[in-house]
């Protein structure tokens, strides 16, 4: 240990400069991933040749790729909350092993994956509303594939980005992301206009950003500061694994979960939308599909950073808890929930009174009038109880670094599967089309109901000694 870095700053330093610390690397790290799919998106809507009929696709494409997230991020949380709990207590032996056997189990995970998306991606289109039309649904089909040979780079990046940061080093963990990113953006333009490859050149572009974040993490491992990875570290360590995964168990739900109602939602909205008797019609199918993607994707945004400052506490949550010290856990959680309102607050501000422009930023103005108006009103209505949207997926996060995985996971469960896929289902039986604008907030307000109770219990057992 002598020659290793200590975490002890951990326990000493004020609970507020620690989160600022760790989060808001974490949160450039997490928006930055969210831009991959968001900057494709926005490329291809404003590309003449794709439009509306691409930005369906790529909606169609995406909950896919949360799919791949869900597996990823459910190793690498669990890893990062595990890890930092076994430095709080010096247990090195643990620690090592816990990193080689996340790495072993994210690339076999991710070939996985990547075989089964290969074998099914005709029926998987079909499940997330792509045959809305014939033409998105060849799209959708192009960009997939070259998306599916991408996700072991994808899974491993985000695997070992929150292992990095339970090194002590939330920076390298943010600057890796970045740069993958920033490869992205250049190439989709590139792609996209200069060399007109369309969904194909939006998806390549896509996966060599996910391998320079792929390289950048690799390197890391090899260099990391407060363990020291050795052989024997690699391998498969089931008791290890026992005590680790079910701590991320719940990033893993919410994200999963959020597949399920994804899969209601775009359905419901092509079987919708489909009896309306604007998009009822051939020429205009595809749009509130397409719609619902792109405010899904600004809620992607906000929800980053939400994750980013409940994620970016679980080295400190887990190293805290592991010395003992629950009240400055109490602190931190008091930190968290304010600064979660305070961005949901933000984030309904920028919905509610400039939705025109971040339609125009999707290509608003190369679409139909009634592109702009059911944004414009998906925007407003779907997103208008961003606070707390906010405020439930931090305390959801939060619960897991303090090992409540149960709790966090009946949490997640609750809002993703029961209410985020019946009122989708439910709420157009009487409101049409609006019905699953609705379901969005309903979902969120009933979500908080249950948070509250937690919360409250949280915090009277947080002043317990």
């Amino acid at each position: 240990m002598s020659e290793l870095r200590s975490n002890e700053f951990l326990v000493r330093e004020k609970p507020g400069k620690l989160m600022r610390k760790y989060a808001i690397p974490c949160i450039i790290s997490l928006v930055v991933a969210a831009l991959y799919n968001i900057v494709d998106q926005i490329y291809i809507a404003n590309a003449d040749y794709l439009g509306s009929f691409g930005n369906a696709a790529n909606t169609t494409v995406f909950p896919m790729t949360v799919l791949a997230l869900a597996i990823a991020v459910m190793i690498g949380d669990g890893a990062c909350a595990f890890v930092s709990i076994l430095l709080g207590r010096k247990n090195q032996q643990d620690a090592h092993k816990t990193i080689g056997n996340a790495v072993v189990l994210t690339i076999c995970s991710s070939v996985i994956v990547t075989v089964l998306y290969l074998l099914l991606s005709e029926p998987i289109l079909t499940l997330f509303g792509g045959r809305v039309n014939d033409e998105t649904f060849k799209l959708a089909k192009e960009y997939f594939f070259w998306i599916t040979l991408g996700m072991p780079f994808y899974m491993f990046g985000q695997a070992m980005n929150p292992i990095i940061r339970s090194d002590g080093s939330p920076r390298f963990a943010m600057i890796s992301t970045v740069a993958g990113a920033v490869t992205n953006i250049f190439l989709d333009w590139l792609f996209i206009y200069p060399l007109h490859m369309g969904m194909t050149g939006a998806a390549i572009a896509t996966v060599l950003g996910q391998v320079l974040t792929a390289v950048l993490a690799i390197w890391y491992l090899c260099h990391m500061k407060a363990v020291k990875l050795e052989k024997s570290s690699f391998g498969m360590f089931p008791d290890l694994m026992k005590r680790y995964i079910p701590l991320g168990i719940t990033s893993f739900l919410s994200q999963a979960s959020l597949v399920v109602s994804m899969a209601a939602v775009q359905n419901s909205t092509a079987k919708w939308g489909a009896l309306d008797p604007v998009f009822g019609q051939p020429q205009y199918t595809q749009i509130p599909l397409a719609v619902l993607g792109i405010v899904m994707k600004f809620f992607q945004i906000a929800i980053s950073i939400s994750v980013g400052l409940s994620a970016g506490c679980i080295p400190v949550v887990g190293y805290n808890i592991g010395a003992r010290r629950k009240d400055r856990v109490k602190t931190l959680f008091t930190y968290l929930l304010a600064a979660e309102a305070i961005v949901g607050f933000a984030a309904l501000f920028i919905v509610e009174v400039f939705p025109q422009g971040l339609i125009n930023i999707f290509g608003a103005a190369n679409e139909s009038e009634y592109y702009t108006r059911f944004a414009i009103r998906s925007f407003r209505i779907y997103l208008c109880m961003m606070p707390l949207a906010m405020v439930n997926k931090g305390t959801f996060i939060f619960l897991q670094a303090l090992g409540k995985a149960k709790e966090s996971m009946i949490l997640s469960l609750v809002r993703e599967i029961i209410f985020g896929v019946f009122l989708p289902i439910l709420l157009p039986l009487a409101f049409a089309l609006n019905g699953i604008l609705y379901s969005f907030p309903a979902a969120d307000i009933l979500t908080f109901i249950l948070s509250l109770i937690v919360i409250l219990r949280t915090y009277k057992e947080l002043k317990e000694n």
